[in-house]
């Protein structure tokens, strides 16, 4: 089947309806399309098909031989060796949307079934899947990183729309740096908040959320608005004296937590002086104090 034959709504399979693949089946249900399959290796998986989309779970085979589009929703250390095994089994992949959602991939990873006839797609979805039922409704008005063949473009970014979230085109060489600003922000924010958390309740604070909330909704509403120009505190004000007591009390309390305070600082450092934010004078002052030059 040509892509430009295929009927408007499209016969869906997921292989790997975990977190992530049973809310973009359940999307493009929404949308119109039809979920035919799905597989799941874990329990809550197999759940998951069950429940959110109202199957029986398949083996993946069959999942491919029932669709017209493919999510392959498995983890990124998976998704190599499942394409290849898809390759190697003989089921047919010809004219079928092959669609993986791995940030940090883009087609290249798809070539054993792309040279197997499958139309390659990368979408990434910018978000945080919990496995709540309010992964769904989180959906909307979402980024999507796009990597597709050009005369895929415009399909890839229809099914984005299609499941109410907005299209951004990544190239191929800058999907590993663009899944890397994106895990850093994310993923790193949840353990530093969590350090934070741990560190308060060690001197007795009941209800660390309640403190840090207000504090962090400000400040990521002023970094996404401003940028560094919105950066405030002991760094950015140049006060030494601070951010040496900082890391002497951490030293004791949290060792490891000291090490990412002190290089977070010297690159919150780096970036206010680059901004003309820190004066280098006061720049020298904090280099002492974190027992390091920021300058390479």
């Amino acid at each position: 089947m040509h892509i430009d034959d295929r009927p408007a709504r499209l016969a869906v399979g997921v292989l790997g309806a975990g977190r992530v693949g049973s809310v973009l089946g359940a999307a493009l249900a929404r949308a119109g399309h039809r979920v035919v399959a799905a597989s799941g290796v874990s329990d809550a998986s197999r759940n998951r098909v069950a429940d959110r989309l109202g199957l029986i779970p398949s083996n993946p085979e069959d999942v491919v031989a029932k669709a017209d589009l493919v999510l392959l929703t498995v983890p990124d250390d998976v998704l190599p060796d499942l394409v290849v095994g898809l390759a190697e089994t003989g089921v047919e992949l010809r004219g079928k949307l092959l669609v993986h959602t791995s940030g940090a991939y883009g087609l290249a990873v798809l070539n054993p079934a792309t040279k197997a006839g499958a139309l390659p797609l990368a979408l990434h979805p910018v978000m945080t899947f919990t496995g709540s039922d309010d992964d769904l409704n989180r959906m909307t008005g979402i980024s999507f990183g796009v990597t597709a063949p050009d005369q895929l473009r415009m399909v890839a970014e229809a099914l984005v729309i299609e499941m109410e979230g907005e299209p951004v085109w990544i190239e191929e060489k800058d999907r590993a740096l663009y899944h890397a600003a994106l895990a850093g922000a994310a993923n790193h924010m949840v353990t530093l908040v969590a350090e934070s958390s741990d560190l308060l309740q060690k001197i007795g604070v009941d209800d660390p959320g309640r403190m840090l909330g207000p504090l962090l909704g400000a400040a990521l509403d002023n970094v996404l608005r401003l940028g560094i120009a919105g950066l405030t505190g002991p760094v950015v004000r140049g006060d030494a004296g601070t951010v040496r007591r900082h890391v002497d009390a951490l030293i004791l309390a949290a060792p490891e937590a000291a090490d990412a305070y002190v290089a977070l600082a010297r690159l919150t450092a780096d970036r206010a002086l680059a901004a003309g934010l820190l004066k280098p004078e006061a720049a020298e002052r904090l280099l002492d104090a974190l027992g390091g030059n920021i300058w390479t």
